[in-house]
Protein backbone atom coordinates (compact mmCIF):
# COMPACT_ATOMS: atom_id res chain seq x y z
CA UNK A 1 0.00 0.00 0.00
CA UNK A 2 1.19 3.61 -0.84
CA UNK A 3 2.14 6.22 1.68
CA UNK A 4 0.19 9.39 0.69
CA UNK A 5 1.72 12.12 1.94
CA UNK A 6 -0.24 15.25 3.03
CA UNK A 7 0.60 18.44 0.85
CA UNK A 8 3.54 20.48 2.32
CA UNK A 9 1.65 23.72 4.72
CA UNK A 10 1.42 26.87 1.78
CA UNK A 11 1.14 30.39 3.14
CA UNK A 12 -2.23 31.78 1.25
CA UNK A 13 -2.95 34.90 1.53
CA UNK A 14 -6.85 35.64 1.85
CA UNK A 15 -6.79 39.17 2.44
CA UNK A 16 -8.53 39.67 -1.23
CA UNK A 17 -11.12 37.07 -0.50
CA UNK A 18 -14.46 37.17 -1.72
CA UNK A 19 -17.58 34.98 -0.11
CA UNK A 20 -19.75 33.20 -2.39
CA UNK A 21 -20.20 30.93 -5.31
CA UNK A 22 -16.93 30.27 -7.65
CA UNK A 23 -19.24 30.05 -10.26
CA UNK A 24 -21.60 33.23 -10.27
CA UNK A 25 -25.74 31.96 -10.58
CA UNK A 26 -27.62 32.70 -14.39
CA UNK A 27 -29.09 35.48 -14.39
CA UNK A 28 -33.09 34.92 -14.08
CA UNK A 29 -33.18 32.06 -12.33
CA UNK A 30 -33.77 30.92 -8.46
CA UNK A 31 -32.22 28.41 -6.39
CA UNK A 32 -34.96 26.50 -4.88
CA UNK A 33 -35.50 23.39 -3.25
CA UNK A 34 -39.32 21.66 -3.95
CA UNK A 35 -40.97 18.10 -3.59
CA UNK A 36 -41.82 16.66 -7.08
CA UNK A 37 -43.37 13.05 -7.54
CA UNK A 38 -40.93 11.03 -8.08
CA UNK A 39 -42.21 9.93 -11.27
CA UNK A 40 -42.22 13.29 -12.25
CA UNK A 41 -38.43 13.45 -11.74
CA UNK A 42 -37.58 9.71 -13.46
CA UNK A 43 -40.17 11.03 -16.84
CA UNK A 44 -37.52 13.73 -17.04
CA UNK A 45 -34.48 11.85 -16.18
CA UNK A 46 -35.61 9.00 -18.92
CA UNK A 47 -35.67 11.94 -21.41
CA UNK A 48 -32.71 13.19 -21.28
CA UNK A 49 -31.03 9.55 -20.95
CA UNK A 50 -33.25 8.94 -24.89
CA UNK A 51 -31.66 12.10 -26.35
CA UNK A 52 -28.37 11.22 -24.35
CA UNK A 53 -27.34 14.24 -22.82
CA UNK A 54 -28.62 17.84 -21.03
CA UNK A 55 -30.43 18.39 -17.49
CA UNK A 56 -33.59 16.56 -16.42
CA UNK A 57 -34.24 20.42 -14.34
CA UNK A 58 -34.22 22.05 -17.56
CA UNK A 59 -36.66 20.37 -18.98
CA UNK A 60 -38.63 20.62 -16.15
CA UNK A 61 -38.50 24.53 -16.52
CA UNK A 62 -38.87 24.17 -19.79
CA UNK A 63 -42.30 22.37 -19.65
CA UNK A 64 -43.27 24.67 -16.81
CA UNK A 65 -42.26 27.69 -18.92
CA UNK A 66 -44.63 25.92 -21.79
CA UNK A 67 -47.64 25.31 -19.53
CA UNK A 68 -47.39 29.06 -18.39
CA UNK A 69 -47.22 30.16 -22.19
CA UNK A 70 -50.54 27.71 -23.46
CA UNK A 71 -52.11 28.82 -20.53
CA UNK A 72 -51.73 32.77 -21.46
CA UNK A 73 -52.72 32.32 -25.20
CA UNK A 74 -55.55 29.86 -24.04
CA UNK A 75 -56.74 33.12 -21.88
CA UNK A 76 -56.37 36.08 -24.33
CA UNK A 77 -58.43 33.62 -26.89
CA UNK A 78 -61.07 33.28 -24.55
CA UNK A 79 -61.47 36.78 -23.35
CA UNK A 80 -61.78 37.50 -27.32
CA UNK A 81 -64.84 34.70 -27.74
CA UNK A 82 -66.44 36.68 -24.45
CA UNK A 83 -66.17 39.97 -25.88
CA UNK A 84 -67.06 39.02 -29.30
CA UNK A 85 -70.26 37.18 -28.03
CA UNK A 86 -71.02 40.05 -25.58
CA UNK A 87 -71.69 42.39 -27.83
CA UNK A 88 -73.26 41.35 -31.20
CA UNK A 89 -74.89 44.85 -31.72
CA UNK A 90 -72.27 46.25 -32.01
CA UNK A 91 -70.58 44.78 -35.28
CA UNK A 92 -74.00 45.43 -36.88
CA UNK A 93 -74.30 49.20 -35.99
CA UNK A 94 -70.49 49.53 -37.40
CA UNK A 95 -70.95 50.75 -41.30
CA UNK A 96 -69.44 48.62 -43.63
CA UNK A 97 -67.83 50.11 -46.73
CA UNK A 98 -67.22 48.54 -49.95
CA UNK A 99 -64.09 48.06 -51.96
CA UNK A 100 -64.10 48.72 -55.47
CA UNK A 101 -62.62 45.69 -57.55
CA UNK A 102 -60.84 46.49 -60.79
Amino acid sequence: MKKVAAEPYRDIDFSNAKRGAVIAPEAGKTKISIRIDNSVIEHFRKQVEQVGSGNYQTLINDALVAFIQQRSVIEAVRQVVREELASPKVRSQVPRTRTAVA
